[in-house]
């Protein structure tokens, strides 16, 4: 097992990928978020699967990026490969929902591969942290824009200048995260929670994620441009006439995801 970055496995219409370095901490490697962002993009191009878990060990989701590979690289090095981009950004393309399951320590990379899915269930031991100020670097993988957007300016400043770290009930009460378990229900309870989202339509689901990451992209009008565009095509989907038409038969929707 420990020979993989990451362990793939399905629950039903649940994707699980567990980032699988555990003697490093699930320190995120080329080889790790390669492997990661593989197992994402088959999971989403796969029709039985209809929410996907993200999770790491009881210590750690990732406490970070690999400084030991890191420390020789040159200026020329991460521009000519791209770093970051190339791989740690495969996650922007997956259209279906993404749950982060954090227990333990996410921290740099780790918190902002937290932060780029699309619910966060932390477990009550979790940390979260942005130390990059503290080896003269900065959160470059989207941690200085999506933070502030989670929590606000004045918290992610806080983070991001001074290394500060979150316990799972602060980063609840900021925003960062979706709720909090105990710990030994973490997985079960992501599990279960992605189960009901993927019982849903999938081309509904797909629609109100985009709809929402727009809210972020766009002023209020664009946004509320875009939304409604979604919903009148929702007309045209044979799940949302089926959706209705069960409420009003007093039974449960039996969805094609079309």
């Amino acid at each position: 097992m420990d020979e993989q970055p990451v362990v793939v496995e399905t629950v039903g219409r649940v994707g699980v990928i567990t980032l699988n370095r555990p003697q490093q901490m699930n320190a995120l490697n080329d080889a790790l978020m390669d492997a990661l962002g593989v197992a994402l993009l088959r999971f989403d191009a796969d029709d039985s699967i209809g929410a996907i878990v993200i999770t790491g060990n009881a210590q750690a989701f990732a406490a970070g990026a690999d400084i030991a590979a890191m420390a020789g690289w040159s200026y020329m090095d991460v521009y000519r490969s791209d770093f970051i981009t190339r791989n740690w950004e495969t996650i922007r393309r997956v259209r279906k929902p993404v749950i982060a399951a954090v227990a333990g320590f996410a921290l740099g990379g780790g918190c902002e591969l937290a932060l780029a899915c699309d619910i966060l269930i932390a477990a009550d031991n979790a940390r979260f942290g942005l130390p990059e100020i503290k080896l003269a670097m900065l959160p470059g993988a989207g941690g200085t824009q999506r933070l502030p957007r989670a929590i606000g300016k004045a918290k992610a400043m806080d983070m991001c200048l001074s290394a500060r770290m979150l316990n799972a009930a602060e980063a609840e009460r900021g925003g960062l995260v979706s709720r909090v378990v105990p710990a030994d229900a973490l997985r079960d309870e992501s599990v279960a929670l992605a189960a009901t989202i993927a019982g849903y339509s999938l081309p509904a689901l797909m629609a109100i994620k985009e709809s929402v990451n727009r809210a972020y992209e766009s002023s209020l009008t664009e946004g509320i441009g875009f939304e409604r565009r979604q919903l009148h095509a929702r007309f045209a989907s044979d799940d949302a006439h089926e959706g209705m038409n069960a409420f009003l038969d007093k039974r449960k929707p039996v969805f094609k995801h079309r």
